[in-house]
């Protein structure tokens, strides 16, 4: 049985984790930490706290969906109690992810942006895609997510613009961040970024790719953050087997296929 403690319990994604791990053979929701001072609802599961330090044991699992300020620390206690790490809070700077890869050198860490296994899916089409089609063809992403949600681009919008400006040899600075004014002709190195925020959208990403005369658009939609859980749990599972290192969602897929 893993034991699984969910940091940021509160949260949309923490809630539909804590959700879909009620139901879930081989885990069982050892605590949920909320960040101090949001109250903590006695609803009689798993017990509620402030202090990730006061429950963690080596061999747990922590899944934290918190918030940037935290993952440092989360990483680094993690590190010290011999306890796995699952991390999808997005809007990381370089120290908060190298605070991840510091940690990945004595446990398993494992980050994604995105655990939906159909946006994983988007990725190897958007890789085929680019790969059958001129490299004059131009790359644009557009994502829509709700009202509420504090980052933009998403990570998951910043990972496909990434992947993409690799295949294509491009350099970071080839993302371009929406456009406004008299910007002139679109450069060839150049993958646009697009964010879209309002309603309840839960996560939407479209790439589009467009050549002379014709294009073709590669869409996920999640209507459910149940979507994101059973990713969360099946990377809760891989960690909690795995040794130490830094993994991603491709690492979980490339088992649950042999």
């Amino acid at each position: 049985m893993i034991a699984i403690v969910l940091v940021g319990a509160g949260g949309r994604m923490g809630q539909a984790v804590a959700r879909t791990a009620a139901g879930a053979e081989g885990v069982t929701l050892k605590a949920r930490i909320e960040r101090a001072g949001v109250a903590a609802p006695g609803d009689g599961g798993a017990p509620w706290g402030h202090d990730l330090g006061a429950v963690l044991a080596r061999g747990d699992v922590v899944v934290e969906f918190s918030a940037p300020a935290a993952v440092s620390a989360v990483a680094t206690l993690c590190a010290e109690r011999g306890a796995a790490l699952v991390s999808g809070t997005t809007g990381l700077g370089e120290p908060d992810e190298a605070a991840l890869r510091a940690a990945a050198r004595q446990v398993a860490v494992l980050r994604a942006a995105n655990f939906s296994l159909g946006v994983l899916a988007l990725r190897r089409a958007l890789a085929a895609a680019m790969a059958a089609v001129p490299a004059t063809w131009d790359v644009e992403i557009v994502e829509r997510h709700h009202r509420g949600k504090q980052d933009a681009p998403s990570g998951t919008a910043l990972q496909l613009a990434r992947e993409a400006a690799e295949r294509r040899g491009y350099p970071d600075s080839a993302l371009r961040h929406g456009r406004s004014g008299r910007v002139g002709p679109r450069p060839d190195a150049e993958i646009g970024i697009h964010a879209l925020r309002g309603g309840g959208w839960v996560g939407d990403h479209a790439v589009v790719m467009a050549g002379a005369g014709e294009w073709l658009e590669l869409r996920h939609v999640a209507e459910d953050r149940t979507a994101f859980a059973h990713g969360v749990l099946a990377s809760a599972r891989f960690v909690a087997t795995a040794a130490p290192g830094f993994y991603t969602l491709d690492d979980v897929a490339r088992v649950a296929a042999r």
